[in-house]
This record gives structure tokens, C-alpha cells and sequence, in this order.
């Protein structure tokens, strides 16, 4: 995942609004977008094309079309602001007054993409001290006229967009900045304070207490360091074939494909050296996001060590696209618990084994995204009484706090999950609960969901009156759990296991709206004894004096 530690920071000269802008975005994880303008202050409105020009990069690369690379998207999405600036100029003004300098920043991968049009700059600080620029200055040769732009965003109908590619490293320092900046410090001074660790704003601080007020001008500096960058680009990017069909007997890097495990054919059961395995490919030979996807989840199944999940590897010889699993041989819960329910010895035990296992996606920073019974497999060792569970369905894991996942199935899935809410500790947590409360009672606590329904959630039955056999304290957990109010459903996975390793700390639980004879009986008798007695009293003191 990229990893970036970021400042920024823009100073305006004194007693000015200003005409700089910029911001930053990282998209998806694994590509980063800054871009900075500095409004030119002869132009009636500099500022106001600055402030767009920033804005109009920042919301197409999140929706760039996924077919165009980089160097494609940058420079098309710059031609088309250059004229709309320039167009709207022409149509308000007819001359030129919508202008400003670019600078444009784009890590994907190891590789930094940057172009530039103007005399703001970008700069690349090595960890060794070295710093490059990496713009080049378009203004007029002349000393006299060096503040004449020869190149700006809105300058002109027709535009060079130059890009470079730069190969970048973790340690490396990514700088963009204005010319209020640089041309109040030198290289070796500027040098010197990045590699101090200083941030944005202390750095521009420094410049401007050392500088003349009629020197002044719009200060705006932007600064990166690269903790991580996106270790996947190049998996993704590998040239490995992915092959269209897959039939019984076939050989692959001397691996023997048995059976289909699955219909659509992507999943085998394979044998080699005395040891069956299980192989997947992706789901598509010809999309993108099916490959992107693929990759990914090999990517996280084999960082996940914990014995609640299955192994899984990538070889590092391939000749095509795959992973490797280990084979699980059981039965998943639903089949297991077919026609029963499960015992209250069992249910807990499956509720330690499920926080174990999101504990230790949360370790990684992943989520399962689809509790369910069928991705929870069942297995029985032989002399040995109880089952043990494993945890399958890589392709369901995502970074905890996604927002555009598709992962999961809608019988399971929080309420916050059908309207964009995000994906975390708490979203799985009632996921949990509804497990234990279909293993434990047959039923589904809020009835069964169809895909691309628009569900309406109603106070559940409690188990225990589905299950006489369940104890108080793991009926108010299962209701905790799946409490529909975020404010009432447990937070993170350790409150959760913390109460269902402690029953006798379990405090009964009741959702809002709940009535009084339903959360404690002997309190509304009493209540109700009070109020019958105090009439059969008034009654009786109307009586006598009458």
C-alpha cells in the first residue's frame, strides 16, 4: 500500500488573498495525485483559474477512465483544462484571464509521472541529500523579462504537455512548490532544511521571516516523503498469461489439474509429488478489474499466517497466472448444521474462532468482508472429540475502512453496508452475530436478502426464544451484536470477546423502544403492584369521605 508522510501549506504576501492553490489525494491506495498552480497575478482572475485548475485534476483522477495509463490521463485531462480556461477567457473577456502555472505529480508504482507548464517547480530530494529538479522553468530567456511565462495552463489553445518518468524509492522526498519559494532560498539552503525533517509550514516560516517584505510574493510548498510505495503495480504488471480454458489432466509447472472445484472452472483441485493443493486463477482472461481484483487477494491470502486460515502462496516460477492453496478437506457450516442447530458449547467456541480470525486481519489491516457459514469449514480430527473451524473465501478480504466494496452477501451485511458505510471491526461484527444467530436458531435474524435489494430492518426475535437453550448473557451478546443502531453495537472485536469469555460480566441487553415488561419483568410488576395499590388507596380515601 503507499504510504506517504505529507504537508502542506500556502502563504500569501502580506495583506493579500493570495492566487495559489494546491492539494494532494491518494486514490484507491496505490496511486497519488498533487498538483499545484500559482495564479497569475497579472490576470484578472489567476486565482480563480488556479483554485479550478486543482480542483478539476483532483475529481477526474479518481473517475479516469481504467483503460488509459498515466502519462495518457495526464496529458489529456491537461488539455482539456487548458481549454476550458482559455475558452472561457475568449467568451468573458476576450483576452487572456484565466491563467495559471502547473505543476503535476503522479506516483504509481515505483515511478513518478510530472509535467509542468510555467515557473512553478518540482523537485526529487534523494535520501542521500541530493536534490534534482525535475521541471523546467518555462519563461523568457531575457533577464529582464525572465517573469514572462512562455508556457501556462490557459495561455493558449494549443499546448506542449512535456511528461517525465522518474524511478522513485522509499526514502525519497517529492517537493512542489512556487516561485514565491524558491526564489527567496537557494538549492543548497533549501537543501538543508528538507532534510531536517521540517514540514511545509515551519520550512516556509524560515523563508519568510529571512526575506525583505517587497520581496514577497504568494508562498505555496507541498512536501512528500515516501514511506511504501504499491508493492502490487509490478505483481500486477508481470507478463503472465492467463489462460482462457482449463480442462481435467492438464499440466501446468508440473502441477496435474484433477477436479473443478467450483463451476465456473477458475478454482482446481491439483496434485503433485504425493500432495494435493488447490490452484485459482482469475476469474477473466480480458478484465482488468478481474485481474486487478485477482491480484490483490493473492497479495493479502499469502500475508495471512494465522492457522484459522488456510495457507496460501504464490511459486516464483510461474508460466501463468496463479496462486496456490493448501486443500481443506471438511464440510462448510450450512451443510454441517443442515436440518440442526448448533450446540451453545459449539456456538461459543465458533465465536472465539471467528474474532481470532478478524484479529488477525486487523494485525494486516484487511477485513473478511463475507462472514458467512458457507466460508466457514468444519473439520473433525480423528480420536479427537469437538470439530475445529478454518476460515475460507480470500477474494472477500479488503482493507478495513473500504467504502466501495462489493464484498459480501446481503443476508449478513450491516445495515450502514447498503448505503456506502464503511467497512470495519464493527460491519463484522455483526456479521459474526448473525452467523451465531442462524447457527444457533435456524433463522436469519433479519430474514433472508436478495442481491441489489433495498432491505427494511426490523427488531429481531431474541434467539433465546428460538432456542430455549441459550443462556441470558449469549443472547444479549448475539443481540449486541447485531444491533442495528451503530451506538449500540460493540466497536471493536474486543469487546466482543471480552464478553464472550466473561459471561458472568455480561449485562443484560435491550435496543432502544424496547418495553418495559420485555427488559425487566419484575421491575414493571412492581411498578404495576404500586399503581393498583395507589388507586385501590385513592379509592378507598373517595369512599370514606363522601
Amino acid at each position: 500500500m503507499l504510504q506517504l508522510q505529507s504537508s502542506q501549506v500556502i502563504l500569501p504576501k502580506p495583506d493579500c488573498v493570495g492566487d495559489d492553490a494546491c492539494a494532494f489525494s491518494i486514490i484507491d491506495n496505490t496511486l497519488f495525485i498533487s498538483v499545484l498552480c500559482d495564479g497569475v497575478g497579472s490576470a484578472k482572475r489567476g486565482g480563480s483559474a488556479a483554485r479550478q485548475c486543482v480542483k478539476f485534476f483532483i475529481d477526474q483522477f479518481k473517475t479516469r477512465p481504467k483503460a488509459w495509463d498515466t502519462p495518457k490521463t495526464m496529458e489529456v485531462f491537461t488539455h482539456h483544462i487548458n481549454n476550458l480556461l482559455f475558452k472561457e477567457s475568449m467568451s468573458q473577456y476576450e483576452k487572456i484571464e484565466l491563467l495559471t502555472t502547473l505543476c503535476l505529480a503522479v506516483i504509481e508504482g515505483e515511478t513518478l509521472y510530472t509535467l509542468n507548464l510555467g515557473d512553478s517547480r518540482i523537485y526529487l530530494l534523494s535520501p542521500e541529500g541530493e536534490l534534482r529538479q525535475l521541471s523546467t522553468d518555462h519563461t523568457m530567456d531575457d533577464e529582464y523579462m525572465s517573469h514572462v511565462l512562455t508556457q501556462a495552463c490557459g495561455l493558449s489553445e494549443n499546448i506542449d504537455v512535456p511528461i517525465l518518468s522518474t524511478s522513485i524509492a522509499v526514502g525519497d522526498t517529492l517537493i512542489l512548490c512556487s516561485d514565491g519559494v524558491y526564489n527567496l532560498i537557494d538549492n543548497t539552503s533549501f537543501s538543508q532544511l528538507l532534510q531536517k525533517g521540517l514540514g511545509a509550514k515551519s520550512i516556509i516560516h524560515h523563508i519568510s521571516e529571512n526575506a525583505k517584505p517587497q520581496d514577497r510574493d504568494d508562498m505555496s510548498l507541498q512536501i512528500f516523503r515516501i514511506d511504501a510505495l504499491d508493492p502490487l503495480f509490478a505483481i500486477k504488471h508481470a507478463p503472465l498469461p492467463i489462460p482462457e480454458t482449463l480442462f481435467e489432466g492438464q499440466i501446468i509447472d508440473g502441477f496435474t489439474l484433477m477436479e473443478p472445484m467450483m463451476e465456473h472452472r477458475r478454482i482446481w483441485k491439483i496434485f503433485k509429488d504425493n500432495d494435493t493443493l488447490v490452484m485459482k486463477f482469475p476469474m477473466s482472461a480480458d478484465d482488468p478489474q478481474a485481474l486487478d481484483e485477482f491480484v490483490r487477494e493473492a497479495w493479502y491470502a499469502k500475508q495471512i499466517t494465522h492457522k484459522a486460515f488456510g495457507q496460501a502462496w504464490v511459486p516464483k516460477e510461474r508460466s501463468m497466472r496463479y496462486y496456490l492453496m493448501e486443500l481443506i478437506e471438511g464440510i462448510n457450516l450450512r451443510d454441517y448444521l443442515k436440518n440442526r442447530t448448533v450446540s451453545i458449547d459449539t456456538a461459543i467456541e465458533l465465536g472465539k474462532f471467528l474474532h481470532k480470525s478478524e484479529a488477525h486481519l486487523l494485525h494486516l489491516g484487511l477485513v473478511h468482508g463475507d462472514i458467512k457459514p458457507e466460508n466457514i469449514i468444519v473439520t473433525k480430527k480423528l480420536g479427537e472429540a469437538g470439530v475445529t473451524f478454518k476460515m475460507v473465501d480470500f477474494g472477500s478480504i479488503v482493507e478495513i475502512f473500504s467504502s466501495n466494496s462489493r464484498a459480501g452477501t446481503p443476508s449478513y451485511l450491516a445495515p450502514e453496508r447498503f448505503t456506502g458505510g464503511i467497512i470495519n471491526e464493527s460491519s463484522e461484527i455483526f456479521s459474526i452475530g448473525v452467523t451465531l444467530y442462524w447457527a444457533l436458531t435456524g433463522i436469519m435474524p433479519y430474514g433472508e436478502i436478495e442481491p441489489f435489494q433495498t432491505p427494511t430492518f426490523k427488531t429481531p426475535k431474541r434467539p433465546i426464544k428460538l432456542n430455549k437453550n441459550i443462556p441470558g448473557w449469549l443472547d444479549s451478546i448475539i443481540m449486541h451484536a447485531i444491533a442495528l443502531d451503530l451506538n449500540e453495537r460493540y466497536t471493536h472485536y474486543s469487546e466482543f470477546f471480552y464478553e464472550l469469555k466473561s459471561p458472568e460480566k455480561v449485562k443484560p441487553y435491550f435496543s432502544k423502544g424496547i418495553p418495559l415488561i420485555e427488559r425487566s419483568p419484575v421491575t414493571f410488576y412492581k411498578i404495576a403492584f404500586l399503581i393498583m395499590f395507589f388507586l385501590e388507596v385513592l379509592t378507598f380515601v373517595l369512599y370514606i369521605s363522601k
